[in-house]
């Protein structure tokens, strides 16, 4: 079976997930420009993401959607347990949202100029200015009602397992007394783990748990302690037993 869903991906799937690529950023592109940002920025990337996980027969699970209130801002924070994260949150968390993520994340063929266009928000930590441009965007982002998505652990795992969570997302929280809503991913790390990247997926199901939001009881680096860890034990409350406990990554 094994080798057949291989002989699938390279067949089938492959080329539709490229085409998918491709007309999808190529729009949102093209959308942007023409200035529908909001709409483009949005729609498009769920299609986009459900569709690669529906050309590679994974299937999706999503609990607790019913804890978000529609007209609320949220910080959201997961963990990472591989690069299906995005796909998985983009797809099926239903909310309109810009993603916090890697600036070197731009260089990937028309998904990074997409990217850009849409303005999601790239980290960059190459200098005391480029980090503040970066929260001063999230900032602006965040003021004008639309929800942040975070990997507060700023890498993916190399084992499944959690490792620390960074301040950076719960300061901007604190700062603007947002609600942070943890969300817990299971199944990533096994459909392509980071040691994998670039070879063939494996089945598994995915499952995105939405837990309820944190409230900020305060505000100062009490509260983000706090809420820090609060969403911390949240997460991992909800993964599977293989993956509990935490475990050091040596990229954070």
């Amino acid at each position: 079976m094994k080798y057949l869903y291989n002989l699938y991906q390279l067949l089938i799937a492959l080329p539709i997930i490229v085409i998918d690529t491709v007309v999808i950023c190529t729009a949102i592109i093209i959308g942007c420009a023409l200035g529908f940002g909001h709409f483009w920025a949005n729609y498009p990337p769920r299609l986009w993401a459900r569709i690669i996980l529906w050309a590679l027969l994974i299937p999706v699970k999503v609990e607790g959607r019913h804890r978000l209130d529609p007209k609320e801002s949220y910080v959201f924070v997961a963990n990472h347990q591989g690069a299906f994260d995005i796909f998985l949150i983009y797809g099926h968390l239903n909310r309109h949202f810009k993603w916090m993520m890697k600036y070197q994340l731009k260089k990937i063929p028309f998904v990074g100029f997409a990217c850009m266009k849409s303005h999601q928000i790239f980290v960059d930590k190459r200098g005391p200015k480029k980090i503040k441009a970066t929260y001063d965007q999230a900032r602006q982002t965040l003021k004008g009602g639309t929800s942040l998505t975070v990997f507060p652990e700023g890498s993916r795992s190399f084992t499944g397992h959690m490792g620390v969570f960074k301040k950076g997302a719960f300061m901007l929280a604190d700062e603007l007394q947002l609600p942070v809503v943890p969300l817990t991913i299971n199944g990533s790390f096994d459909v392509l783990p980071r040691m994998r990247d670039m070879k063939f997926v494996r089945w598994h199901r995915l499952t995105l748990t939405i837990h309820d939001p944190i409230y900020p009881v305060g505000q100062g680096n009490e509260n983000v302690e706090a809420t820090k860890n609060q969403a911390y034990d949240s997460v991992m409350s909800a993964l599977v037993p293989e993956y509990q406990g935490f475990v050091e990554n040596p990229d954070q």
